[in-house]
């Protein structure tokens, strides 16, 4: 699989596109106003413990106070007196969040969950640095390595490998990344050297500084992209800014070397997004429905509480019986819906409606196949078997906005709902609004603005009934087109 990772950067905004064989499979932007503050840490101070949430409002210095969860709150485990060092823990419950923190208290923290919506960002004390091949686990002392790399052998290594030299630098835990395998040792030393640094770094400023400050900042963009994004199958990091381009290698110089040839400026006269087809399948992801090659397509509708994905057959008549055609429909929907959660970045709960299949073994494979497409998400992501309605429920981690929310706001016309009133409604709300205020206010005469549409129906198809209200009322009416107004909206006033 050929797979390409193409950087675009502008005065005040970077994207970071992910494509796999020609097609966009991941975007991520950031821009200068609003960079994601996602794996930050701060100094904080409690705001307010909520006894009854189980969780606590954390002043970070930013717009919102962040939301801290008891299950999030770092506490030593208890030892038991006959317990050893090297036996597994013993459950416990989660204490009260008031024997926990308290209000006014200064805290260490780290956000795992960008503010979204209306929501603050989301907090825990279990800090976690990332490097190239590894992630620090500060206050813990356990050693575990990717599911990803399966080879038993590689997996003994590398948590041998790794144990021994986190007992030399402060026997920290890690998790062992996927980019770890097959690197040698060297290179794994090289990293936690460099998190230990960092972590000294950390622990010093989280004594100094003051509260609401941030003591760790991530990488920007372009690096975090460099750092988390290239695996061995990835060709090319292509970007189109010189000065970014001086900063990737320099970056890769001194942590991951060996990638310092994959990076390559571009300097074409056609737009990087342009070249590759990102700018249209950029406008393609914020609509609702998605085209299959069958002819069939998806209906993706995101709301507060989830994300539904309809699957339709469409055109697709399919070449031997209606079971075929669902089936054939459903497969290639599997693996279009896997794609298009990654590239809208839509995360929380999921439902996909597939088309309704008879044969348990097509359930089977159409959920093997949207499975194994959702392997290469770097998000992680559960997926559970076909309910009795024949839906398939599934969630998705998400730390960032939605490519939607980030790209897109709120309909002025509807508001968010996706309709507007028909200029018909809209006519007889002005009939009751006209009875209305006359009953209320005494006035010889009515104006009426409204839209250009709703001016339209009511003086030429409703015309007799506004000769009858002019009668009933004993009230002149008359009616104003305003383009300024959205459809629903209108004034009566008094004359």
């Amino acid at each position: 699989m050929s797979e390409e990772i193409l950087v675009n950067v502008t005065p005040r905004e970077t994207r970071v596109a992910v494509v796999e064989n020609g097609m966009l499979q991941e975007l991520h932007i950031e821009r200068g106003w609003r960079r994601g503050v996602v794996g930050n840490i701060y100094k904080g101070r409690v705001q307010r413990v909520m006894p009854g949430m189980q969780a606590a409002f954390v002043e970070l210095g930013l717009e919102r106070a962040a939301f801290l969860h008891a299950n999030d709150v770092v506490r030593p485990a208890p030892v038991d007196a006959g317990q050893t060092e090297d036996a597994p823990p013993q459950p416990i419950s989660t204490p009260s969040i008031v024997e926990l923190l308290r209000d006014g208290q200064e805290i260490v923290v780290q956000v795992v969950k960008d503010p979204i919506g209306t929501k603050g960002a989301r907090l825990t004390t279990q800090i976690s640095i990332p490097s190239r091949y590894l992630v620090l686990l500060p206050q813990s002392r356990t050693v575990g390595v990717s599911a990803r790399i399966e080879d038993e052998a590689e997996r003994l290594r590398l948590k041998t490998l790794v144990s021994d030299l986190s007992a030399s630098h402060g026997g920290h835990g890690y998790i062992v990344r996927t980019n770890a395998e097959g690197q040698p040792a060297e290179a794994l030393a090289e990293d936690i050297a460099y998190l230990s640094r960092v972590w000294n770094v950390v622990e010093r400023r989280g004594r100094e500084a003051a509260a609401g400050t941030i003591i760790y900042e991530d990488l920007s963009l372009p690096l975090r992209a460099v750092r988390d994004l290239i695996r061995r199958d990835v060709e090319k990091v292509r970007v189109d800014s010189r000065d970014t381009y001086d900063r990737l290698q320099a970056f890769v110089a001194k942590y991951m070397p060996v990638l310092a040839e994959k990076i390559e400026l571009y300097a074409g006269d056609r737009p990087i997004f342009d070249l590759y087809g990102v700018e249209d399948e950029i406008g393609r992801a914020l609509d609702k429905q998605v085209p299959l090659k069958s002819g069939g397509y998806l209906v993706i509708d995101q709301t507060e509480a989830m994300t539904t994905i309809d699957v339709n057959t469409g055109s697709f008549l399919g070449q031997r019986n209606l079971e075929e055609t669902v089936y054939r429909t459903n497969l290639e929907a599997a693996q279009a819906v896997a794609r298009q959660l990654r590239l809208r970045n839509l995360g929380g709960i999921i439902i996909i409606d597939f088309i309704d299949m008879t044969d348990p073994e097509h359930r089977r494979q159409v959920l093997r196949t949207l499975e194994k497409s959702l392997s290469r998400d770097h998000a992680k992501t559960t997926v559970y078997d076909f309910s009795p309605l024949g839906l398939v429920e599934m969630t998705r981690k998400r730390t960032v906005e939605s490519l939607e929310r980030q790209l897109s706001e709120t309909c002025p016309q509807c508001s968010g709902r996706g309709s507007v009133k028909t200029a018909e409604t809209v006519t007889y709300e002005v009939f009751r609004e006209i009875t209305r205020a006359v009953r209320q206010f005494d006035a010889a005469r009515l104006l009426v603005i409204a839209s250009p549409k709703v001016v339209a129906r009511i003086t030429e198809e409703e015309s007799a009934a506004v000769a009858e209200l002019e009668e009933f009322l004993g009230k002149t009416i008359r009616f104003q087109a305003d383009e300024q107004y959205l459809q629903e909206q209108f004034d009566v006033v008094l004359l």
